[in-house]
């Protein structure tokens, strides 16, 4: 999942817990550079590198880095509903066997575009996107309820997003 950087300087990585991936552990700058990133995806090289102090082809190589090993990831986020996505759900699943191939089953449907393995009720949660209600209901008859292992599927339909965000920092 994650690739090493080894001897590279502020990026390490190593074994995390068990089913954790890789532990990384970021260096200051790096963690000034990510939370620069979440307030603006779109800041350049430049500005970033007099920011933190360093030179763009520093700060160009740490981001790349950063995005090499799964730490974060630069993206266009949408508002669904403006590019024809009329309905939006959350899926509280309950599964038998394996949850994490269960979890993955799930993440290889395209309307997909969230997946959590968790405890309490569900065993997992899944975000939907879709054009509108049929879809929804296609997807749900013919792909998530289908699903190996799944064993209960309940849907709680959005009915208004009041807050998303992506700029929780770092520690």
């Amino acid at each position: 999942m994650f690739s090493a950087v080894r001897g590279q300087g502020p990026l390490r990585t190593g074994r995390g817990a068990e089913g954790g991936g890789a532990l990384v552990t970021l260096d200051e700058t790096s963690k000034q550079i990510i939370e620069l990133l979440q307030q603006d995806g779109r800041a350049s090289y430049a500005a970033l590198a007099k920011e933190v102090g360093l030179s763009e082809a520093a700060v160009r190589q740490r981001v790349q880095r950063l995005i090499d090993s799964g730490v974060m990831q630069i993206v266009a986020v949408t508002d669904p509903t403006m590019v024809g996505f009329n309905r939006q759900a959350m899926i509280g699943i309950k599964a038998k066997g394996d949850l994490r191939a269960v979890a993955r089953r799930c993440a290889e449907v395209p309307e997909v575009d969230y997946v959590v393995i968790c405890a309490g009720t569900y065993d997992l949660l899944v975000e939907v996107v879709c054009e509108d209600d049929d879809h929804l209901l296609a997807l749900l008859s013919e792909h998530i309820r289908q699903l190996e292992d799944v064993e209960e599927a309940e849907v709680f339909v959005y009915l208004r997003l009041e807050k998303q965000t992506y700029s929780w920092g770092t520690r």
